[in-house]
């Protein structure tokens, strides 16, 4: 069955939907304008922190087809930027982040592509090399702290091993750096915490200590992997701000991964949307919710409207295909898209820039003048 033609009435139905986006957008930031400056920590300079460029990720299965996880991700963070990357589970979120750090699980490999970090491409240095790097100038704070954390070790020891290794402490010195750090991360009562074991804390304390951990060597690159997702609302709020600070503060850069796109709002500088291994479009925060571009940000944002009508417009299945189809030629997002054109079979669209800021890959994005 080839793709349904969009019928004539979407035109209209798209400019609501951009009512309904600026509505929510204005729902999931509060009372704040959106040009309020306190919305999200501006950029200090233009300066590329790491560069993500043509990536893919390839995980083998005996007997079966490869699963491509990542094909050919293009990603720059600036020094002093949070960049949002939001998207659904499979999506392939996780999968650069390890590849960003050099970790990504066996028997994934990457197939191609470049990771650039202080003029060195990560993909291809030794792991020797990656553990200075890992943990000192690049560092990454995961969502099950419990997990991470070693239960038979106190807290404040775990905190300071990581100083002791990557900034060659001593034993006395790292310990009282992790206590700083205790304190900067906001854990009352520091000096009992530090001789705590991770069961004696309760998730959000375990939380502040994954952070400090992850801080304690001040990196200049530092991911976020749905590191808050587990966290009752207001111990995330809580955490979400102490994040922005410390990253501000030490003039750090951050990729933030979630799966909630309302944090994104006023958390982050810019939003990346990745489907299926790709990222779909990516734009600044205002540009975003402002005017939302790809069919999958604005059925993201559509789900959130008390409309019923506009969410089933956008929501619904135009192929008779289960709602987590993923299509193997041309538009990877073509069986759930509801401006599907015989194009979207035929042809693979490119991240392309539709405006100043704001880049998408779409044949027909949804733009307040579209027809």
């Amino acid at each position: 069955m080839s793709p349904r033609r969009i019928p004539d009435h979407d035109a209209r139905m798209g400019t609501d939907v951009m009512t309904v986006v600026r509505v929510q957008e204005r729902e999931i930031r509060g009372s704040r304008p959106v040009d309020d400056p306190s919305a999200s920590p501006a950029p200090r300079d233009s300066e590329t922190a790491l560069s993500v460029r043509d990536l893919s990720v390839v995980f083998p299965s005996f007997g079966r087809q490869a699963h491509l996880a990542l094909d050919g991700v293009d990603l720059d963070i600036l020094r002093g930027e949070i960049v949002g990357l939001v998207g659904e589970s499979g999506s392939g979120k996780t999968t650069l982040a390890r590849a960003i750090m050099g970790m990504v699980p066996p028997p994934g490999i990457v197939e191609r592509g470049e990771v650039i970090f202080d003029g060195r491409n990560m993909t291809a240095l030794p792991d020797r090399e990656l553990r200075g790097i890992r943990g000192r100038r690049i560092s990454m704070m995961v969502p099950n702290p419990r997990s991470e954390l070693n239960p038979l070790q106190t807290v404040g020891r775990q905190i300071a091993a990581v100083a002791q290794e990557h900034l060659g402490l001593t034993k006395r010195e790292a310990a009282a750096k992790a206590m700083q750090m205790l304190r900067s991360v906001r854990i009352p009562d520091e000096e009992r915490r530090f001789k705590a074991y991770p069961h004696e804390l309760s998730g959000g304390m375990a939380q502040r200590v994954i952070i400090a951990i992850a801080l304690i060597c001040s990196p200049n690159f530092i991911i976020s992997d749905d590191a808050t997702s587990g966290l009752d609302v207001t111990v995330q709020a809580q955490v979400l701000e102490l994040m922005k600070v410390l990253v501000r503060d030490r003039g750090a850069s951050m990729l933030f991964i979630t799966r909630d796109i309302g944090i994104t709002a006023h958390f982050c500088n810019r939003i990346a949307m990745m489907f299926a291994g790709e990222i779909v479009e990516i734009g600044d925060v205002e540009l975003f919710f402002e005017r939302p571009a790809h069919p999958y940000s604005v059925m993201l944002l559509a789900a959130f409207s008390h409309n019923p009508a506009l969410r089933a417009h956008w929501t619904k299945d135009t192929a008779g295909r289960p709602a987590s189809a993923v299509a193997e030629t041309g538009c990877r997002f073509r069986h759930r898209c509801v401006r599907a054109r015989q194009r979207c079979a035929a042809e693979r669209p490119e991240l392309r820039e539709l405006r100043s800021g704001h880049s998408v890959r779409c044949h027909f994005p949804v733009v307040e003048t579209s027809a």
